[in-house]
């Protein structure tokens, strides 16, 4: 049997196994709760396991690699470090008190707290951010088959997405966490067996750390001039700061058993985000000073896996990445589906009720896996993918969310005014060209409306209290979390 046999067997076993997966699931999804959150019960374990195993997708595991490969020390800062602050901030900040408005989304709240059209605009720009990351993902995927096989990326894109659609709309949260475990198991060790394997061929780290690029992991900018620091502190505010607003992760916050499972679960992932992220990193120096010469440094993985692999854990490691790119593909999905029937179907039909919401979170599916691939046909490098799907949010949205639960002052004419002079500032910005990221501008613009328009219309638009799924007051106290043992 040839290695690219091998491999096809083994991704298609795997496939049928995750399949299986969705099918044993799909028994626990007999209401929106259960299909969208599976019914807020999960437990420290697999919370923790499916936030790190949803976000420490392909973006990390090929896009990281690709980005030591070339050097590129802006996309190194994203991929691991931008997105582990990220999920270190959502613990700290927002898990809590997320969890404690028993909501399905997070538009939801910015709804209950700004009024409808924040909370639309909100989901909308969610949706947009999440299929532009799933476009990133399925790019991934097209190119990992078409490295192996030869056959055309979009085989391997609409392959993938099939069974990535198929369980996700069986089976819902619970075939999503369940997955993403025994993804999540696959992906560590193949990424392990490579990184010894490339080491032991390479004659240990030593070798290819003496061929590292100057300044790799520098945080700081190389330079001390204003485009460094401001392309610097675009990557840490686009990454760490916008994508906590990502509802494919705080969907977990959402589905974890309490608020001290959901804060504790973030921490547990940013920990083994922040190490376990650095593997890619490593490989794809190691590549850099084995095969120099590569034609696709997207591919940079797969080529280091056939190259220096026994075709058996060669096999495993195409797994591996197989298993990072539908743990990430099936959040996004689900999460989508979620906004979809919760805060855009009542602007169709009014009042819907539980079985068509259910109906609508499990057959816009997908919809939303359709428009992505468009996405993924356009994609040269996913790193940078990812970065442009948290543009919309650094934007026009954190500003808001951020204020949604740390500003009691913030009232309704101050979000939307802040959604929409990111908007225009960054649409401004991007078409005029400026060495600034259009984006970052965009963020600026939203903070300065936010805190101007809200202070001067208090007495007209008064602020409004935040409120759960039964329009209560959520309790505002404790909200900042700290690492404890309580679940």
């Amino acid at each position: 049997m040839t290695t690219g046999t091998m491999i096809l067997t083994g991704v298609g076993a795997y496939m049928l196994i995750m399949i299986g997966v969705g099918f044993y699931a799909s028994r626990g999804s007999t209401s929106l709760t259960d299909f969208a959150l599976a019914g807020r019960k999960m437990p420290l374990w697999l919370c923790s396991v499916s936030i790190f195993a949803t976000w420490f997708g392909s973006g990390t595991m090929m896009g990281a690699a690709t980005a030591a490969y070339e050097g590129d020390r802006l996309l190194m800062l994203a991929e691991p470090f931008g997105s582990a602050v990220a999920l270190l901030l959502a613990g700290i900040f927002f898990a809590r008190i997320l969890r404690r408005s028993r909501r399905l989304t997070w538009p939801e709240l910015l709804g209950a707290r700004f009024g409808k059209l924040a909370g639309t605009f909100g989901a909308i720009a969610d949706l947009a951010a999440s299929i532009i990351w799933l476009g990133g993902v399925l790019f991934t995927f097209g190119v990992l088959l078409e490295s192996l096989t030869g056959a055309p990326m979009a085989v391997g894109i609409m392959g993938g997405l099939f069974v990535v659609v198929f369980y996700t709309m069986i089976g819902g949260m619970w075939a999503v966490a369940m997955t993403d475990f025994l993804q999540m198991l696959v992906f560590v060790v193949g990424m392990l067996i490579l990184l010894v394997a490339v080491l032991y061929q390479a004659g240990g780290w030593e070798v290819i750390a003496a061929q590292m690029p100057e300044h790799a992991f520098r945080a700081m900018p190389v330079e001390n001039n204003f485009k460094d620091w401001i392309d610097t502190i675009h990557i840490f505010m686009g990454m760490g700061l916008a994508a906590v607003a990502s509802s494919s992760v705080i969907q977990r916050a959402l589905s974890a058993r309490t608020e001290y499972v959901a804060s504790n679960s973030f921490y547990l992932a940013a920990f083994a985000y922040a190490t376990l992220g650095l593997v890619p990193l490593m490989l794809g120096f190691a590549a850099r000073a084995l095969m120099p010469d590569l034609d696709d440094p997207n591919a940079v993985l797969t080529d280091l896996a056939i190259k220096y692999l026994h075709p058996v854990f060669s096999a495993i490691f195409i797994g591996a990445i197989l298993s990072a790119i539908m743990s990430t593909s099936d959040s996004i999905l689900l999460s989508s589906g979620t906004i979809i029937s919760t805060n855009l179907l009542p602007l169709v039909k009014k009042y819907p009720d539980e079985t068509l919401r259910f109906r609508v979170a499990r057959y816009s599916i997908p919809f939303v896996a359709i428009v992505s691939t468009y996405i993924a046909f356009n994609a040269n490098r996913v790193v940078e993918v990812l970065v442009d799907s948290v543009a919309v949010l650094l934007a026009a949205i954190i500003v808001p969310f951020i204020a949604c639960f740390w500003w009691q002052k913030a009232n309704r004419s101050g979000a939307l005014a802040s959604m929409l002079a990111g908007i225009i500032a960054w649409r401004a910005a991007a078409m005029i060209g400026t060495e600034t990221p259009p984006d970052l501008i965009g963020f600026c613009f939203s903070a300065v409306a936010m805190v101007v328009v809200s202070l001067a219309t208090q007495k007209m638009d008064p602020a409004q209290p935040l409120t759960d799924d039964r329009g209560n007051i959520v309790e505002l106290n404790d909200r900042v979390a700290s690492l404890g043992l309580r679940d």
